[in-house]
């Protein structure tokens, strides 16, 4: 007799738990995982936030790599291989949110930048108003007439009769008493 032999009634439990063991894997090789509908629906976002945000403008590579990867995760769902689809998501999701990050920074560096640029030329505005309010004012111009004098009028306003109406100077004819010597009547 052998040390290692079944004993006899147990080649039948053998095959039994055989049998079950087979039926349990064959269950469970049928039963994958069930499609990442989660991932790729957070996936879709992420990539619609991104884009909105301006990482086309500001993280273009992030962007494409986001898109890339959902690509294949959208490939991957189309031939039931839902394990490589569920991990591409999540790196299609984790790809957008890096590209989503980078353009709210772009955009914020952007921003900064036109506020210094708006700050400089406020500041250069304010310089030149303070210098021009220490300099003495400028001098006429050359062509004027002195301010204390008045300009002749031209001679054709010379030659013209005064109009009718109107304020006229009239000439004083009324003559002035001559001083009285006899101190008589005049």
């Amino acid at each position: 007799m052998y040390i290692f032999s079944p004993p006899a009634g147990s080649t039948r439990r053998t095959r039994t738990a055989l049998a079950a063991l087979v039926l349990i894997l064959a269950l469970t090789g049928c039963a994958s995982a069930p499609p990442p509908n989660d991932s790729m629906n957070q996936a879709q976002n992420q990539l619609q936030m991104a884009r909105d945000a301006g990482a086309a403008d500001y993280a273009p590579v992030d962007l494409g790599f986001a898109q890339d990867k959902f690509q294949l995760a959208q490939a991957a769902m189309a031939e039931r291989k839902y394990a490589d689809a569920a991990n591409l998501a999540e790196e299609s999701r984790a790809d957008a949110e890096l590209a989503q990050a980078k353009a709210r920074l772009g955009a914020a560096r952007a921003q900064i930048q036109s506020k210094v640029q708006e700050n400089t030329r406020l500041r250069q505005q304010g310089e030149q108003a303070a210098a021009a309010a220490q300099a003495p004012p400028p001098a006429p111009p050359s062509s004027a007439a002195p301010a204390g004098e008045m300009p002749a009028p031209a001679s054709s306003v010379l030659s013209a009769p005064p109009p009718a109406n109107g304020f006229q100077t009239v000439p004083d004819t009324v003559q002035q008493p001559a001083a009285n010597t006899q101190g008589g009547q005049p």
